[in-house]
């Protein structure tokens, strides 16, 4: 019986046993996991500092994105003023002509051309005068008489020029239709001749002021001279007078010299002259401005020079006469009425002769040249001209 008793664990003891070990437990627990109340306190104030950060991040991403959205709405408006820019460059660049020559030169002299100065001063020939007549595809016969009376041919033509820097060519465009009949016949007579000046120009004569521009582009590009004249191909010339005469006006710079006139503007649509713009010019029954007879007239080299580098801005009118005066009236230059350019045919010319006092250039009014030019021109030769000498021994 005792024996049994002293194998088990008494009650007491148990008891006593599970409270010790609860004790130790808390007590192991206590120092093991519990932080101290300084730690706690640390904990807390990191959790206070990320927390600022956190709100301090967010402020400065909303700024940021404010800032962003700013400046999307600028950026935008100024895409969309480049934008209006642009077109508005488009619109003009449609309506202005395109032209590598400016539209005015900053020097009147200076020939439109991409070449350098060298190159251009071998490609120019030095001349006092370069002359123009106006000739079409059928007036052979014009070309003809004018070659049998006042214009050297040959060896003279090319020493007029080597001597006295006096230039002469016929002057003419093409036909509409390329290499045709018409084109290879002027080839054909420039080749025996050496007298024509071909000219980037369709003919047709209601473009006598587009040929006209043509002609002083072309001359200009050619030659470097002094003055450039036009004259139509039923017209008489002395030439040595011509000279003389251009040479009294060679030091002013820019000089217009024609027999001016200033004619109605004839608005009638049935009328030779008609001008379809008659209503730029005011009332019905004004006059033109004062301009020279289209027959004969001379610019010097800056009016030459002009035109050519202005060419395609240049307004045409339906006279070409006209449309030359327009081109020179807003510039600085001196008109010069010189009457010895538009003398009679005989007996007019021929009194003038006899007392020394030859005409430049003879034709008849009525006709705008001489009339029948072809049958009458070596009358007036023989009656009006001057002597080989005028020419020869003029001191240009």
């Amino acid at each position: 019986m005792k024996n049994r008793n002293r194998g088990k664990i008494s009650p007491k003891w148990i008891a006593i046993l599970c409270i010790f070990s609860f004790a130790l437990g808390m007590l192991f627990s206590n120092r093991v996991w519990s932080p101290p109340e300084s730690d706690g306190r640390i904990m807390f104030g990191r959790r206070h500092t990320q927390e600022r950060d956190l709100a301090s991040v967010s402020d400065d991403c909303q700024t940021k994105n404010s800032q962003k959205e700013d400046m999307m709405g600028e950026f935008n408006k100024a895409q969309v003023a480049i934008q209006s820019l642009d077109n508005s460059i488009a619109k003009i660049q449609s309506v202005l002509p395109s032209t590598k020559a400016p539209l005015i030169p900053q020097k009147f002299d200076a020939v439109p051309s991409t070449s350098t100065d060298t190159e251009r001063s071998v490609m120019r020939k030095n001349a006092f005068m370069v002359i123009g007549i106006n000739t079409a595809f059928s007036s052979r016969k014009r070309r003809d008489s004018i070659r049998e009376t006042w214009m050297p041919q040959g060896e003279k033509l090319l020493r007029l020029e080597q001597e006295k820097g006096i230039v002469v060519r016929f002057m003419i465009g093409h036909s509409a239709t390329s290499n045709s009949i018409l084109d290879r016949a002027i080839d054909s007579e420039d080749a025996q001749h050496k007298d024509i000046l071909r000219l980037d120009h369709i003919e047709g004569y209601h473009e006598l002021s587009a040929k006209t521009k043509a002609f002083f582009s072309a001359a200009v590009a050619k030659w470097d001279a002094e003055f450039y004249v036009k004259i139509d191909d039923d017209v008489h010339v002395n030439l040595g007078t011509l000279a003389a005469t251009l040479a009294r006006h060679r030091l002013k710079p820019r000089v217009y010299i024609g027999c001016m006139k200033s004619g109605p503007v004839l608005y009638q649509k049935s009328v030779k002259y008609h001008e379809p713009e008659f209503w730029k010019f005011g009332e019905t029954g004004n006059k033109y401005f004062r301009h020279a007879t289209g027959q004969i007239y001379a610019i010097s080299k800056e009016l030459a020079t002009y035109i050519a580098n202005n060419k395609p801005i240049l307004h045409k009118y339906a006279n070409e006469d006209v449309s030359l005066g327009a081109w020179l009236i807003g510039l600085e230059v001196e008109h010069i009425d010189d009457r010895n350019l538009c003398c009679g045919t005989p007996p007019e010319c021929e009194w003038k002769a006899q007392a020394g006092n030859v005409c430049v250039a003879s034709f008849d009014w009525s006709c705008s040249g001489i009339c029948k030019s072809v049958e009458r021109i070596k009358h007036v030769h023989a009656k009006c001209s001057e002597s080989p000498a005028t020419l020869w021994g003029a001191l240009i």
